[in-house]
């Protein structure tokens, strides 16, 4: 095949399924073959393995509980805090809307805090303005829930700081940074306790919705697990009001194929975003920031690109797809624009980011064909 005749798209999930195929389809017979398909072996192994791999170096000991979905597992940490109506939690609007949903999902209010426009993730300095002086009329703020955005750790100590000081729990939202790290602290053990979306996309996707959490905190783990049955610490009795938010056996199964082989997915996107650095070092457009001590795990590699949608249809006359993670910021969509509390700044740096992030191909089953597709597109822009 001619370099011409290549397309690259944003994302390839089918190619990750070829690249593992025969281990995934062994482990998805297995399961069919148990006849046991939800809260079985399958899912108790998957959390015993990912709260060990979290657990790895110098983290705490991490105790995981799968669930649904991500935004489930942020509504599930919530629940087991004991946060919800009443309560404000404070985020980002620059985030996909599932970790804005999942705070109304417990009846908590949210309330949107500015970005750092290098990083994309929260602004400690606006955080610590709104823990000192709270807007008026939000209940109090018991809860902050920074998002590793794109693979990026968040300022965690600058966050951390006036959280503890004030009494207010730090959940971490990891669904696009499964094995990043900050200051060699595994994102997701940092805080209280974490959330990570296991969807087909991520870092570590299943082949469907899946969810888990992870705390240092036993107590905490065993109630999330309580909740998402029911509430029930015994079987068919809800000691406590409960959701149904369970992890099937099939998508842990197919977890535990692809959790060994997350760190060497995450070199390759590591990789790739070194051979783009590369590619854009004489041209406009400024390769990701990445801030001291942060291991940037590359869910998207991002770009700021003022004339977007013509660099956009350009790359895509060159064979290479690109996407927007994410075009419209959470406060400005309809069904919470006027609505939702944002801090003092109005979400304006989240404003203009959206009207500039571009996200280019990357994913480890990327060629070398591709990547230099890519890259030579990219000096041809």
């Amino acid at each position: 095949m001619n370099a011409q005749d290549i397309i690259v798209p944003q994302a390839d999930l089918g190619a990750a399924y070829r690249a593992q195929k025969d281990a995934i389809d062994a482990a998805v017979s297995r399961v069919l073959n148990s006849g046991w398909y939800i809260l079985g072996q399958e899912g108790a192994a998957f959390e015993r393995e990912y709260g060990a791999w979290l657990s790895g170096g110098d983290a705490p000991a991490m105790h995981a509980v799968g669930c649904a979905n991500g935004t489930d597992a942020i509504a599930l940490v919530l629940r087991g805090l004991g946060i919800g109506p009443g309560c404000t939690v404070a985020t980002v609007s620059h985030t996909a809307v599932a970790t804005v949903a999942a705070i109304e999902m417990t009846g908590a209010t949210p309330l949107l805090i500015d970005i750092d426009p290098r990083t994309f993730c929260m602004d400690p300095a606006e955080l610590l303005e709104v823990i000192r002086n709270p807007p008026a009329g939000l209940p109090p703020i018991r809860a902050v829930i920074p998002v590793h955005i794109y693979g990026h750790a968040c300022d965690m100590d600058a966050i951390l700081g006036p959280c503890r000081a004030a009494g207010i729990a730090v959940v971490e939202d990891v669904a696009q940074a499964h094995g990043g790290r900050l200051n060699g602290r595994m994102l997701g053990t940092i805080g209280d306790a974490s959330a990570f979306s296991l969807y087909p996309t991520k870092n570590l996707g299943a082949l469907g919705d899946a969810g888990i959490t992870a705390t240092p905190d036993e107590a905490l783990a065993k109630r999330m697990a309580a909740i998402r049955q029911y509430g029930w610490h015994r079987r068919y009795i809800s000691d406590e009001v409960g959701v149904n938010s369970r992890l099937d056996e099939m998508q842990a199964a197919i977890l535990r194929v692809r959790l060994p082989l997350l760190d060497r997915g995450n070199a390759r996107r590591q990789a790739i975003a070194a051979a783009y650095d590369a590619a854009l070092a004489d041209g406009p457009f400024t390769a990701p920031y990445r801030a001291p001590g942060v291991e940037h795990v590359f869910h998207q590699y991002v770009l700021r690109v003022p004339n977007r949608e013509a660099v956009m249809d350009r790359l895509r006359a060159l064979g290479v797809m690109t996407a927007i993670h994410y075009p419209v910021p959470v406060h400005e969509q309809g069904a919470y624009a006027g609505r939702i509390a944002t801090g003092p700044a109005g979400c304006a740096e989240t404003s203009r980011a959206a009207a500039e992030v571009m996200s280019l191909p990357v994913f480890p089953e990327m060629t070398d064909a591709q990547l230099e597709k890519v890259c030579a597109a990219l000096r041809t822009v």
